[in-house]
């Protein structure tokens, strides 16, 4: 915070006491996942990133064990029970700080997970000249005063401003204003608490990434448009075995030995489809120890995997697959490979590359004790 004056010590508060239903989902917001991690963990993580000496962090009552889960470890975290309102969760957590009262606390809800260093920096610096500071956006829309349902009149937009948190104050004057305030009274936010105690309040300028998680929507991913995924599979060759490769039987003095048909080639496609849509893998589908895939025709796992790709909301784009061995010749039934592979995942044979390659006759497939296959997925929206 190199805008921030150097002799100031700083706490934050992180209000994760709500019960955040509206989400829908299944722990309260503040400790679900977005984007690979609980939503409290983010913002308090920025906050110690920026510097912050101390965050307590206010949760539900019988939300400790949640809370400490999201945010293990990290340091300078202290808890404490919110309250029935927002108020009381941030009184309840300015009577924390109490013990080692900081120069100035950012109050922060944990439901606006991304937060920018540079906020925190203006925040700060505004504390210099102003006893509170806040981030504002601009309304971008034109405003309209409604009586009954109807029109009754325009307010100016310029004069108006969307807040969010989080929010700074010198430590005593918040502390303060909040006692003054019985906790069965309502004066809306920190910020408007502080002005009714008589204490200025600046603006500085906020950011749209600090967008508040609200509803379930908000909890959806937006999967990219294109996703490819790689597979590789090997087994080895066994006298008495058929040969199954690339969903067709061929003749050969020797066959792929394994749970299912052994086809090494669909093994490889159908990872790859998985591993595209990060579904995990062959073996977690069909588990070898799983006696009802004894003997299966691997097809039957290349339907599955297409059908979990078509759930995801993609389509399948093309399979390249790469078969690796020294016999038999795999040119001669290459276009059978094709037709069979482009059937199984209903899409245009055109789509459909299959390969093969040796390897100098050197390790277990140069030495024609196994075959091995690679395959690389293309899927689309």
């Amino acid at each position: 915070m190199s805008d921030a004056p150097s002799s100031l010590s700083i706490a934050a508060i992180v209000v994760a006491a709500g019960k955040g239903i509206r989400a829908g989902q299944s722990v309260p917001k503040q400790f679900a996942n977005w984007r690979g991690k609980p939503v409290v963990r983010h913002s308090v993580e920025a906050l110690l990133a920026a510097g912050i000496e101390r965050v307590v962090v206010a949760v539900p009552p019988g939300g400790l064990d949640n809370a400490a889960d999201a945010l293990c470890a990290l340091n300078n975290i202290e808890f404490v029970q919110g309250g029935k309102t927002r108020q009381a969760s941030v009184a309840a957590a300015l009577e924390k700080l109490n013990d080692r009262p900081p120069d100035a606390v950012l109050i922060h809800d944990a439901a606006r997970p991304d937060l920018p260093s540079e906020v925190i920096e203006r925040l700060v610096a505004a504390l210099a000249a102003h006893r509170g500071a806040i981030p504002v956006l601009p309304v971008v829309d034109s405003l309209s005063v409604e009586r009954g349902g109807l029109m009754a009149g325009s307010a100016d937009r310029d004069a108006l401003k969307r807040v969010q948190t989080p929010q700074a104050f010198h430590y005593a004057d918040i502390a303060a204003a909040h006692e003054r305030l019985s906790h069965d009274q309502s004066a809306g936010d920190d910020a408007q608490l502080l002005c009714a105690a008589g204490g200025t309040v600046a603006h500085v300028a906020g950011d749209e990434r600090l967008k508040k998680l609200t509803f379930a929507e908000d909890f959806m991913v937006e999967l990219p448009p294109v996703r490819t995924g790689t597979g590789y599979d090997v087994h080895r060759l066994a006298a008495g075995e058929e040969l199954w490769l690339g969903g067709i039987k061929i003749e050969h003095d020797k066959g792929l030995a394994g749970h299912s048909d052994a086809d090494v080639a669909l093994h490889a496609i159908v990872d790859a489809l998985l591993g595209a849509i990060a579904a995990g893998d062959i073996g977690e589908h069909f588990p070898p120890s799983d006696a009802r895939w004894k003997g299966a025709a691997s097809s039957a796992f290349v339907a599955h995997a297409a059908s979990l790709v078509a759930q995801a909301g993609y389509k399948i784009g093309n399979i390249d697959l790469t078969i690796i061995c020294e016999a038999p010749k795999i040119g001669p039934h290459r276009p059978a490979m094709q037709a069979k592979i482009a059937e199984l995942m209903d899409i245009d044979m055109s789509c459909v590359s299959v390969k093969a390659t040796t390897t100098e006759r050197l390790g277990f497939t140069g030495r024609g004790e196994g075959i091995a296959a690679q395959a690389v997925a293309t899927v689309f929206k």
